[in-house]
């Protein structure tokens, strides 16, 4: 009798566990289903209140025709493209180095450094955005590719995310790459940094992720729309008394298709990514 009402517990408690992650999936999926039928509707359908319309009454297919015309498409791709590519480069490279320097090395100001780096992560990012304007447009480098991968030329989170990749790692292995002849540079790039693929492959998702979310550094440093990213380019559609919502959230879908299709191609690698940085 215990046993068959500890099983009869145990499947209420599976049952009741699935029913809260299928309404938790379902809140999450909601605003994306929500943005695809929007944006088969007509303005006033997206505009409407009571009653609120769900379903389009025919798809209209012409709000991604028009969200194609009123914004260049092409190069807001290429140029999300290259920031993303550029930053990615940027972040395992540096990111890389100083993580290495920062766990097995020893030099003079070595926690007051990292100090600095702790700091620059703990504080909001847009007080950032004035100082690195003003210094972008110093060097004459506004509306360009330069401008946006400019803040992420260095990351603090990725350095401080690879020192405890590589202080993870035994510093054994690095003697023993020394006493084989290795010098420092040899010992990082031979054999130190091959041991941190999947680190760096969570870094590159993140550092993917967070620029191709980057939505105001692109539109404080690139005024010019043919050299906006994606989020930037669709943010001009937003008009300042009325927005034509059904445009919009087809510019928003045909923005997101990119990485949508990368997700579906490398999930696996997205998943192992996200789950090495949960445990050490």
């Amino acid at each position: 009798m215990k046993n068959s009402s500890l099983e009869a517990s145990q499947k209420r408690m599976t049952i009741l566990t699935y029913v809260v992650l299928i309404l938790a999936a379902l809140i999450m999926i909601f605003p994306f289903l929500w943005m695809i039928l929007t944006s088969f509707k007509t303005v006033a359908e997206s505009n409407a209140v009571d009653p609120v319309v769900i379903f389009p009454s025919a798809f209209r297919w012409e709000n991604f025709r028009d969200a194609v015309t009123s914004l260049p498409f092409i190069k807001l791709y290429i140029n999300t493209a290259l920031m993303i590519f550029f930053r990615v480069l940027c972040a395992v490279a540096f990111s890389s180095m100083a993580g290495y320097a920062f766990a097995m090395l020893e030099f003079r100001g070595k926690k007051l450094l990292f100090g600095i780096v702790l700091v620059q992560m703990s504080l909001p990012s847009q007080i950032f955005i004035i100082p690195q304007y003003q210094m972008v447009a110093k060097m004459g480098m506004a509306n360009s590719i330069f401008a946006l991968v400019f803040p992420g030329i260095v990351s603090a989170f990725g350095v401080f995310f690879l020192r405890q990749t590589y202080m993870g790692i035994p510093k054994e292995i690095g003697e023993a790459a020394y006493l084989d002849g290795c010098n420092q540079w040899q010992t990082f790039y031979k054999v130190m940094f091959p041991l941190t693929g999947t680190s760096v492959a969570a870094l590159t998702i993140f550092t993917a992720v967070f620029a191709y979310s980057d939505l105001m550094w692109p539109l404080v440093v690139n005024s010019d729309l043919n050299m906006m990213t994606l989020s930037s380019g669709l943010a001009t559609l937003r008009g300042q008394f009325s927005t034509n919502f059904p445009v919009l959230m087809a510019g928003s879908l045909l923005a997101m298709l990119p990485m949508v299709i990368l997700y579906l191609i490398f999930q696996r690698q997205f998943i192992e990514g996200i789950a090495s940085t949960g445990g050490k």
